[in-house]
């Protein structure tokens, strides 16, 4: 029986090393190297299965891409009939996120459909649309909703009663570089919340106006569906590419930055363009696609 049992774990051993893309590891740690601050990151190709993996399993802020979550929730209220895709909200001051949000713009008793307003919590990642949202369907079915999918440590830390002292250190929520690539799996295979809701927040997530960091270095004629978070100290990006040689997903989170200006220059929005481009021409060596010449000045952003 010992015998057994220690085959068996020499084969789950085997198939874990055999599942590491060390070349790809050794790249990635090349071009983190020197980077000011903490920097963690998970890769999969979903058609072998490989992964590469740099503190994957590290907590860091989520901060925007806690977005996804409550787009999870509130998809899920909606598969129970307590929400209507479509029915309509409406919108009050006390509801103001301070920022430039589009839905921040809105007047006192202006009415909007909650799909609008799922859009925009995603696509511009309006904070007005998502913090409206998560008041809604609130922290704690979101939360049970991460638990009841095997979520180990993602979760939503703001207006939580309970979780006071993890927003403190990590704010709106927090993650890991491999459960951010797990939700977005999750989504691509029709198994978040069900086939038809994945479907929904598939759509949404594949029409993000912020395409200035990871995604400027993917082409455009490729599909993608990505969440960006962005905070003074920590910057980050989970990408799934419906690539031509397989699909693949990453997420790059970046915390304790020493440069915290918000410039396109800034040393973790650089790290976030040089990983993604790594992993496009690794997956796609014969690509020969390249941002164009001028580009920059329309990735302006803001």
């Amino acid at each position: 029986m010992r015998l057994k049992f220690l085959m068996l774990l020499l084969a789950i051993t085997s198939t874990a090393f055999a599942q590491t893309d060390n070349k790809l590891t050794a790249q990635l740690q090349s071009a983190i190297k020197g980077f000011n601050g903490q920097v963690g990151i998970y890769v999969k190709n979903l058609k072998t299965g490989k992964t590469a993996a740099i503190n994957a399993d590290t907590l860091f802020p989520t901060a925007s891409m806690i977005k996804v979550s409550i787009q999870c929730g509130v998809m899920d209220k909606i598969e129970k009939g307590e929400l209507q895709y479509n029915q309509k909200l409406i919108y009050r001051d006390s509801l103001l996120y301070r920022g430039e949000d589009i839905l921040g713009s809105f007047k006192d008793k202006d009415t909007i459909e909650l799909s609008k307003v799922a859009m925009l919590m995603i696509t511009m990642s309006d904070n007005t649309a998502s913090t409206w949202l998560q008041k809604i369907v609130t922290g704690d079915y979101i939360n049970n909703w991460l638990d009841q999918n095997e979520f180990k440590v993602m979760r939503v830390n703001s207006r939580v009663k309970g979780r006071e002292k993890i927003h403190e250190k990590y704010g709106w929520g927090v993650t890991t570089p491999y459960e951010m690539c797990r939700l977005f799996t999750l989504i691509r295979d029709g198994k978040a919340v069900s086939p038809a809701a994945s479907e929904r927040m598939y759509r949404n997530m594949g029409r993000i106006y912020w395409d200035d960091k990871a995604l400027s270095q993917i082409p455009p004629y490729v599909h993608t569906v990505s969440k960006q978070g962005a905070l003074d100290e920590s910057k980050s990006e989970t990408v799934l590419v419906n690539a031509p040689n397989g699909d693949y997903v990453f997420s790059i989170i970046t915390n304790n930055n020493k440069d915290q200006r918000w410039v396109p220059d800034n040393e973790a929005d650089v790290l976030i363009r040089k990983v993604s481009a790594l992993i496009w021409h690794y997956y796609e060596p014969k690509s020969d696609w390249k941002p164009a010449d001028g580009v920059a000045r329309y990735m302006l952003n803001e």
